[in-house]
Formats: C-alpha cells, sequence, structure tokens
C-alpha cells in the first residue's frame, strides 16, 4: 500500500509541474549542429522533369568508359564480406541496349573476362577458367546460383539514366536529405526531387513499381536510382557522385552499383569517357574459342 501511494504521490508531483513548464528536472537543453544548404533549389513541374531526364537520355547515343572497379561480396549469413583486387575494365555502350564489358588482371593486364550483349542474348568468357556462358537477358527462372542469375542489364542501367517509355506512368515528390561531412563537422542540406515510375498490371487500377530517380534539385543531375522486381523488391541500387566535366557535360565520377540480392557492390571509378564516338558492330561481339565449353543459361 505505501508503495502504491508513493506513486500516486509522485504522479500528482509530475502532473502539475509538466503542466506549468517547470524545467527543474525533466529536460535540458543541447546545442545542435547547423545544416547548411548546399545552393539554391531549382523548382520544375513533374512534367518539366520528365522532359529534362528524356532530353539528357537523347542526346546519348553511345558511351565508351575506361573505368576501376572495386568488387565487395557479402556473406550475411556467415557475417563476412570479401573486397577483391580494383581491376581496370573498359565499357562500351550503344543504343538501344547493346553494351561490352571487358576487365582487365591487375597488373598483368591479360583478359579478365569479356561480356557483351546485344540487348536480347548475352555471352561472358572467361579466359582463366576457359569456361563461357550464353543466355537471354531477361531470365526465364532463377537459378540457384546467385550469380548465375546476374544478366548485363544492371551495367546498362547504371551507366546512364534512361528516359520514360511510353508505357511508363510517374510521380514526383520533393524532399531533402541531410548529408554529414566527417571531415569538417558539418551537416548540409540537399534539396531532392524523387520521380517514381510504375507501370499499370492490365485490367486492373494496380501500378507495378519499375524504378526510381533521385534528383539533386540546386544541380538537377542524378543522383540516385533503384529498380524494382514485379514484387516491389529493389534489385538494383545505383548512386551517382563525383560529378566532372568530361568534355560533354557533367558525369559521375564516380557509379556505385549495389545488387542486395546477389549480396555485391561494383564501385566505378571513371578515368576518362567519351560519348557519341562510333562504335561498330564488331566491338560488340565475344571471340570464344572452340575449344572452350558454352553453358546455355535459361
Amino acid at each position: 500500500m505505501r508503495l502504491f501511494r508513493g506513486a500516486s504521490m509522485a504522479a500528482a508531483l509530475i502532473l502539475p509541474l509538466t503542466l506549468t513548464g517547470c524545467s527543474l528536472m525533466f529536460f535540458r537543453t543541447r546545442k545542435l549542429p547547423k545544416p547548411i544548404s548546399v545552393g539554391t533549389a531549382q523548382t520544375l513541374t513533374p512534367l518539366e522533369l520528365v522532359k529534362e531526364i528524356d532530353a539528357r537520355w537523347e542526346e546519348m547515343q553511345t558511351l565508351n568508359a575506361t573505368v576501376e572497379i572495386q568488387a565487395s561480396a557479402e556473406k550475411s549469413a556467415e557475417g563476412v564480406a570479401r573486397d577483391y583486387t580494383t581491376f581496370r575494365s573498359i565499357i562500351l555502350l550503344r543504343k538501344p541496349g547493346m553494351l561490352r564489358v571487358f576487365g582487365r588482371v591487375p597488373v598483368v593486364g591479360t583478359t579478365m573476362f569479356d561480356m557483351a550483349t546485344d540487348g536480347s542474348n548475352f555471352t561472358l568468357y572467361v579466359p582463366s577458367k576457359s569456361k563461357a556462358v550464353r543466355g537471354a537477358n531477361s531470365m526465364k527462372k532463377k537459378s540457384a546460383n546467385q550469380f548465375e542469375n546476374l544478366r548485363p542489364d544492371f551495367f546498362y542501367d547504371a551507366m546512364m539514366v534512361r528516359g520514360l517509355e511510353p508505357e511508363d506512368n510517374f510521380s514526383v515528390t520533393a524532399d531533402s536529405e541531410t548529408l554529414v561531412d566527417d571531415s569538417k563537422k558539418h551537416l548540409y542540406i540537399v534539396p531532392e526531387y524523387v520521380i517514381n515510375i510504375t507501370r499499370t498490371v492490365p485490367g486492373t487500377r494496380e501500378q507495378t513499381p519499375v524504378r526510381s530517380i533521385t534528383m539533386i534539385r540546386t544541380t538537377m543531375l542524378p543522383y540516385q536510382q533503384d529498380f524494382y522486381d514485379d514484387a516491389g523488391n529493389v534489385v538494383t541500387h545505383v548512386v551517382y557522385s563525383g560529378y566532372q566535366d568530361f568534355g560533354f557535360g557533367s558525369y559521375p565520377g564516380t557509379i556505385t552499383i549495389r545488387r542486395p540480392q546477389e549480396q555485391f557492390q561494383l564501385v566505378l571509378t571513371v578515368e576518362k569517357i567519351s560519348r557519341n564516338t562510333p562504335l561498330s558492330d564488331d566491338q560488340f561481339s565475344v571471340k570464344v574459342p572452340a575449344d572452350v565449353p558454352v553453358q546455355n543459361l535459361e
């Protein structure tokens, strides 16, 4: 009974102190760092924003990039991560869907892998393993081997922000993100637009997410892209940073590609890149030696 009475007395004391704003024992004031604005936010209507994305995509016909790639893989069940040696790679891209990526073995400079796609089917050749695989860009069924589920589309999607397709629906939200600069101990407020792209499920009112694009409103340049599967899960997460002028306008100096389902990440550091230089059909062809077995993926 004494314990109950003490609790009642404490409650009776706390209530009037709270109501009268007494600050003797209930809170203290702390100074917080003041966020700094990174610039003046531009304002566009959703339609103007999409037209700008489409126009930037239309300007680009080919890309020819030399990059350094840092690959990392995680095994969350085992609680470990593995970082691989950085290697140099050449990435060629030609619209509407042609892509070639070949990597070089560090120091030695020989071919580590060679992959190309015509937009529908791809070939991957790994000389060190005397192995090659072929398959469709679109999977019919998933493999138990997660890396066999990879298709070249994720490289193609990451290198440029594509314009919208005629069947795409979109909505735009305005937001802001607070970024921390540990070196200067500053907080920065970055205003942004998020363009959510969906498609209508035939015969229904349901919208299936396709991708989202985050634009920095001070520069109107893409900061992030997320790609979704039919169930709404993120399959590819791309972050663009360190924009530079490579001679044809601003292009990210670093492209970080995360594949959460396969639990790996690629960080591409762009050394040089050119846009709209002629690229022939044979530059998108992988030559597999006749004595190398080719595995066909579904």
